[in-house]
C-alpha cells in the first residue's frame, strides 16, 4: 500500500517505509528531525519541471503528464519502490503545502497503476518511446 504524507507531519505507527521524494529538502526542517528510511532525489521531478509547476500550479494535469514521461524514461529510479509497496506500507514524504496536487501524489498514482499493471512473474514494462 502506498500513502502520501507531508514531511512536517508526525511519524505514525503505520507509516512503514518512509521515503522523501522531493529534489529539495523541506524548508525549515532539520535533517535530524525527519524520520525517514531514504531520500530519493532522483525519483523527484526534474528541476525544470518542478520550477514550471511552481510557476503555474493550476496546470496539475500537464505536470502529471510530463512527470510521468520523466518517470517512464527512468524506471531504475522507482522500480524498487514497487517491491517495497508489495511487501508492506510505503509512505512517500513531500514538503508541498498542497496535499492533493504535488509530486508525491502524482508518483503514488503512477506507482499504483504500475502495481495493478504488473502481475506476479511479469517482466518489466517497456517504456521505449514514452519519454518523448
Amino acid at each position: 500500500m502506498i500513502r502520501c504524507k507531508r514531511a512536517y507531519e508526525a511519524v505514525a505507527e503505520g507509516d512503514g517505509y518512509r521515503v522523501l521524494v522531493d529534489r529539495l529538502w523541506p524548508r525549515g526542517l532539520r535533517k535530524e528531525a525527519l524520520a525517514l528510511d531514504e531520500w530519493l532525489k532522483e525519483v523527484a521531478p526534474s528541476n525544470a519541471l518542478r520550477q514550471r509547476f511552481h510557476q503555474d500550479p493550476a496546470d496539475y494535469e500537464a505536470f502529471c503528464r510530463d512527470y510521468r514521461a520523466e518517470l517512464a524514461a527512468h524506471p531504475e529510479h522507482w522500480w524498487r519502490l514497487l517491491d517495497i509497496a508489495r511487501q508492506g506500507q510505503l509512505t512517500l514524504l513531500y514538503g508541498a503545502r498542497d496535499t492533493q496536487h504535488n509530486n508525491a501524489r502524482a508518483l503514488a498514482d503512477f506507482l499504483d497503476e504500475e502495481l495493478e499493471r504488473q502481475q506476479p512473474g511479469s517482466s518489466p514494462t517497456c517504456y521505449a518511446g514514452l519519454s518523448e
